[in-house]
């Protein structure tokens, strides 16, 4: 029997416990975790109305990728600037700005009268959305250099929680008849007030100078493994946001309620596998968890796309989920052991590529489904989680 230092009897089940009283008794973690769900109730709650959106504004498979590849080009003008800016304005600061302007960008797209619009509106919150990103993901390394635990699994598992709650709070409003665009007004001014609410809080953190100063690498081999693997991983979490829901009503046929609840599924399965993840990461090993995590989600996306009901797609979505949890936990912490790359630098480079991949995928797809149909786009992505699963034999961890 596996015993812990004070001789108490070791098991995965307490050892889970110890970590989420560890994480929600501590005001600073407990704190930044809202701060992270807080971002995806947003997104989780717009994603819902994706095909209301589309159907309002009469746009193709293609038309959809097309804008909504305005977010991601918005991420990538602002994330050369996100870390001074965090510097400048101090990581409180940063985190109220930002989740300000997101607050009010996420409107712009349900209101919008055209695609023209609603693109100019993602792509604010693109830029919005690195810069909170970066923010938040800053205050959780200084909680945990300062007082000295792991928090970033737990953060990212409260992250998936609020992605499963909005999306279900959506799903809620319009089997209620609720207008979306009263719907994402009514969200944004929660987060809005939660992140006032926080604030004494995040801004009584200490700050952590950096180890090193540079934000960016050239990638070398073993990096390079690492970056292709998340970006299999990151485009699944991307499928889930922006597709699972039009995917269920289009495909699917579900009703409006059932398909703003494939990112619930999704997230849902995102959110148990990412609070167990400090459990359970040491005890199995990173490889073998990225390997049958990526044969788990492609899994999910095949099943989705061979048995294209409902109750099948949503088991798919959340098999989906279960498989890509741990992926960034990972495989983040493993970009920071890089030999002959400064931590930081490392954490950076892959931290940029795997975002862009979140992002990106999701328009690709949406080329991908306008030529040859959705089934296809989502196809494309669980070849390369396969190709992934492939690869964790290479990554050292």
């Amino acid at each position: 029997m596996n015993v812990s230092l004070d001789g108490a009897p070791f098991s995965k089940r307490r050892l889970f416990r110890q970590n989420l009283t560890t994480f929600f008794t501590n005001p600073r973690a407990r704190a930044v975790g809202l701060v992270f769900s807080s971002d995806s109730l947003l997104f989780g709650s717009w994603v819902a109305h994706i095909p209301f959106i589309k159907e309002k504004l009469q746009l193709s498979n293609e038309q959809l990728g097309l804008a909504l590849f305005a977010m991601p080009v918005g991420l990538i003008l602002m994330n050369p600037l996100t870390g001074w800016l965090v510097g400048r304005l101090g990581q409180a600061r940063a985190c109220l700005l930002s989740a300000l302007v997101l607050c009010l960008a996420i409107c712009v797209p349900i209101n919008a009268p055209n695609v023209y619009v609603m693109a100019a509106g993602l792509f604010v919150v693109g830029l919005s959305g690195a810069l909170l990103n970066v923010a938040m993901n800053t205050c959780a390394t200084d909680v945990e250099k300062a007082d000295g635990i792991s928090i970033m699994a737990s953060c990212h598992g409260m992250w998936s929680l609020g992605g499963m709650i909005g999306s279900g709070l959506a799903g809620l409003a319009i089997a209620l008849k609720i207008s979306p665009s009263v719907h994402m007004a009514g969200m944004a001014l929660g987060v809005l007030a939660l992140t006032l609410a926080v604030r004494p809080v995040i801004r009584s953190i200490p700050t952590i100078p950096a180890e090193s100063t540079t934000s960016f690498v050239r990638p070398n081999l073993a990096l390079l493994i690492m970056i292709i693997i998340g970006l299999a991983v990151s485009m699944g979490e991307g499928v889930a946001l922006d597709w699972s829901a039009v995917y269920l009503r289009e495909v699917a046929d579900a009703s409006r309620q059932v398909a703003a609840l494939g990112f619930g599924c999704f997230s849902l399965a995102m959110t148990a596998g990412r609070f167990m993840g400090d459990a359970i990461i040491p005890r199995y090993g990173g490889q073998r968890l990225l390997l049958w995590g990526a044969l788990l989600a492609t899994a999910g996306l095949v099943l989705a796309i061979a048995v294209p009901i409902p109750v099948a797609v949503l088991l798919g979505f959340l098999l989906l989920g279960a498989g890509s949890s741990l992926g960034a936990p990972i495989l983040y912490a493993a970009s920071m052991r890089v030999p002959g790359i400064p931590a930081a630098a490392g954490l950076a480079t892959f931290a940029t590529f795997s975002f862009i991949g979140f992002l990106a995928g999701p328009p690709v797809i949406g080329f991908v489904a306008g030529q040859w149909g959705l089934s296809w786009g989502l196809g494309v992505v669980a070849l390369l989680l396969l190709a992934s699963a492939l690869l964790t034999k290479k990554v050292k961890l």
